[in-house]
């Protein structure tokens, strides 16, 4: 088969590699019919995960056809189309019962790490995939649901839903700031709907991404470029700052802005890849009564979102602005690695 492969800090490479093959009983190998890019492959190719050594094959997000089944898998049969969630999980250690799956202290890859595709073993950038512990890892697609739809659900979906939005301890009512209108912004910006917060406020500097953000569900916008932009959004509380404020940039400058227009009570939820340390002010904070929470994503309310995607709730396929064929994923890559100037959210290729 096919895979994109990676050989080392910048380099990759689309190539013929060895088809995966059943390993454990739990397995089952998956031909992929989509797969994307996410910004965490991008980061890899930097060299910022070391864990991730050459001849890895990249990618943990996609949607497939089993073709092959372990004998100790029940549920699942040849022919069944699946997506896979970006995490795996035993489903019977304890943090995978507390649906802490990013926890997984199975050994598959490494004890206490639930992020193995395209990290500690051969991802989902590929004609096929084995997966581990199939029965609680891949789920069945119901009629109707798209490969557009179905690849948001590998990932960013529930990122933004379960470390954004349920992190962020959204109630109805509230006033959400989503800082960062990329692809996991824009995720939560769309399931912090759910919770029916008074506004949603999308913070970015591209203007483009703020029209954007509005599509998916931004009640107002603010371009952090201007010089007054926190009174901007103080303006649309009652002055004393939104009730979450969640992160979705990564950068030091995003996370302190985040904690200085959350109000009294409030709470920070941190969603993006810190490369670099970040600096708390804890001086002016402590007295604030803020909470700050961050983590990987279990992708346990994959289920729940899937079902409303199904029913049209979510209109997920709107993240997808460009498709490839498999032949062309490193064009994809290309695409996805200039996404201010090519306009781009999230890459299919299939």
């Amino acid at each position: 088969m096919k895979a994109l492969v990676y050989e080392g800090p910048g380099k990759k490479d689309w190539k013929e590699v060895p088809d995966p093959r059943i390993q454990q009983p739990t397995d089952v190998i998956v031909r992929m019919e989509a797969t994307t890019i996410c910004g965490t492959d991008l980061h890899i190719l930097k060299g910022d995960v070391p864990a991730v050594t050459p001849g890895r094959i990249l990618g943990h997000e996609g949607i497939g056809v089993v073709t092959e089944v372990g004998d100790g898998v029940a549920g699942l049969e040849e022919g069944d189309r699946v997506i896979l969630a970006c995490v795996s999980s035993c489903g019977r250690c304890s943090y995978c019962k507390q649906g802490l799956n990013s926890h997984c202290l199975a050994e598959e890859g490494a004890s206490g790490i639930g992020w193995i595709f395209g990290h500690l073993i051969d991802g989902t950038q590929a004609e096929y995939v084995r997966v581990p512990f199939a029965e609680n890892s891949v789920y069945k697609v119901p009629e109707g649901v798209t490969d557009a739809e179905g690849i948001l659900l590998s990932d960013i979906l529930p990122t933004g839903f379960e470390i954004g939005v349920r992190k962020g301890r959204t109630k109805p009512g509230d006033v959400v700031a989503v800082i960062g209108a990329g692809p996991v912004g824009l995720a939560a910006v769309m399931t912090s709907r759910l919770y029916g917060p008074s506004k949603v406020i999308a913070v970015d500097l591209d203007d483009n991404r703020l029209a954007r953000a509005e599509e998916f569900g931004a009640t107002d916008t603010v371009n952090s470029g201007e010089d007054d932009w926190q009174e901007q959004v103080r303006a649309l509380t009652d002055g004393l700052g939104v009730d979450v404020a969640m992160e979705a940039v990564g950068i030091p400058a995003t996370f302190t802005a985040a904690t200085e227009i959350v109000r009294p009570g409030g709470t920070v939820a941190n969603m993006g890849v810190h490369g670099k340390p970040v600096e708390l002010a804890i001086n002016d904070l402590w007295i604030s009564d803020i909470a700050i929470t961050m983590g990987l994503v279990s992708a346990s309310t994959l289920p729940m979102l899937l079902k409303l995607v199904a029913g049209k709730k979510l209109p997920a396929d709107r993240f997808v602005t460009h498709e490839f064929p498999f032949e062309r994923i490193l064009d994809a890559y290309e695409v996805f690695g200039n996404a201010a100037e090519e306009n781009a959210l999230k890459v299919l290729i299939r």
